[in-house]
């Protein structure tokens, strides 16, 4: 049976003993929020949404395996960088591989609720404990004001519409998570002029809807958001919110608004105690006990990252020298067209030696067969040894993506798809 008291997020005095791991596997987010411009990159800031590093499955598995080797860890939570339900497949691998390995730890995920609903017998089933939903408007005319726009299924909502269409999924994913047993924490950013006076309204909505606890956050305001010239809500504010949101539900107030990424006691605000270990999980291949030593990528010429898989009859392969330094070992070619599926299953076992492949272009289809098969696929734009310098080295590739992720963009193929 698990101890649900040691959940440090949602337990105050849990916080002084036990720490938790945030595994950034969920890069792709179905809500553009109004207050949120997501930087992989910045290690200097501390907020959600932030991460220094993208991790498949298996390396967030080893990730938290060295973290419960330098603090006691009680939680292994995804919380983003984006939503872990955009894309349920890497959030329920990684709870389902960290469920087998530590049938004690507590596992936890954070969402903003769109697409929870599809996954929640799959995660009672995986025995995860606790899920927070971020709630943040419980009237259409607000919530239009705060998100720019939502995405279900192939379809962008935006304005009332969106805000409706939010807000009944995450009420009907908070009805089935407490159906299955789940304690559910509501998190709601609060934003001056917007939804500041509206706040003790959603926290009652929530304590009907079976909400357990209810996380007031105040606004970062950030740089290139929309929100982005707001003030952040001072500390008198936000004591005077939680106290009338705890007439109808009980608070948290011990959140310190972590990072993506964040590792270690609530509260440790040194991200060099993690960030070296998370970079070391980032260089490693998508499933560490492989031995995968190189990085495939699509270049017509060899300097620049510049060409869709689909059109790349060979993949220039590079490799580390004894010096350190990014070296080309061979160009390697790529399996025939129309071969349809069978053709990325081909390539993926021919380029077994790599972890990662970076292209210009990708379909979905190809992209999901690759990286089920362990090669990771980064579609980015740049020079191609920068690129290979960072992903060797652990880095993030978030400032080399493409503009575009949409398959076909400036596309000169065939119209015949990838196969």
């Amino acid at each position: 049976m698990l101890d649900t008291t040691k959940h440090p997020c949602f337990n105050k005095e849990a916080s002084k003993s036990y720490g938790r791991v945030h595994l950034p596997v969920a890069p792709k987010c179905n809500v553009q929020c109004n207050f949120c411009n997501r930087n992989y990159d910045c290690v200097n800031e501390s907020r959600p949404g932030v991460t220094s590093s993208i991790l498949s499955p298996g390396q967030a598995e080893w990730f938290f395996d060295e973290m419960t080797k330098k603090c006691p860890i009680s939680v292994a939570g995804i919380a983003g960088p984006g939503d872990p339900f955009a894309d349920p497949e890497p959030t329920l691998k990684t709870m389902a591989l960290l469920r087998e390995k530590h049938p004690e730890v507590l596992l936890c995920v954070s969402s903003n609720g769109l697409n929870v609903l599809s996954s929640v017998n799959e995660l009672a089933k995986i025995g995860v404990s606790h899920v927070t939903i971020t709630v943040n408007a419980v009237k259409a005319e607000i919530g239009a004001k705060i998100y720019s726009w939502i995405r279900l299924g192939k379809r962008t909502f935006r304005g009332e519409e969106a805000a409706t269409l939010l807000l009944e999924n995450q009420l009907a994913a908070i009805a089935s998570l407490k159906d299955h047993g789940i304690t559910v924490k509501i998190n709601t950013i609060v934003i001056p002029g917007i939804n500041d006076h509206h706040i003790a309204e959603i926290a009652e909505e929530m304590k009907k809807r079976g909400a357990d606890i209810f996380n007031c956050i105040p606004m970062i305001p950030v740089e290139g958001a929309a929100f982005g010239d707001l003030t952040e809500p001072d500390h008198q504010m936000m004591w005077k919110i939680r106290e009338n949101a705890g007439k109808f539900i009980p608070q948290m107030k011990h959140c310190q608004r972590c990072r993506a990424d964040a590792a270690g006691m609530i509260g440790d605000k040194d991200p060099a105690a993690w960030l070296a270990t998370l970079k070391e999980a980032g260089s490693k291949s998508m499933n560490p006990g492989e031995i995968r030593p190189f990085i495939a990528i699509a270049s017509r010429e060899g300097f620049l990252i510049n060409q869709h898989l689909g059109e790349a009859a060979d993949l220039a392969i590079y490799t580390l020298d004894d010096n350190g330094q990014v070296q080309l070992k061979e160009r390697r070619k790529t399996p025939t067209t129309g071969t349809g599926d069978r053709r990325w299953e081909n390539l993926a076992d021919s380029f077994s030696d790599c972890k990662a492949v970076l292209v210009n272009g990708i379909g979905v289809k190809p992209k999901k067969i690759l990286e089920n098969k362990g090669l990771k696929v980064y579609q980015v734009e740049g020079l191609l040894e920068d690129a290979a310098s960072k992903l060797f080295s652990g880095n993030s590739l978030a400032s080399m993506s493409c503009r575009s992720q949409a398959c076909g963009t400036a596309c000169k193929g065939s119209g015949g798809g990838c196969g």
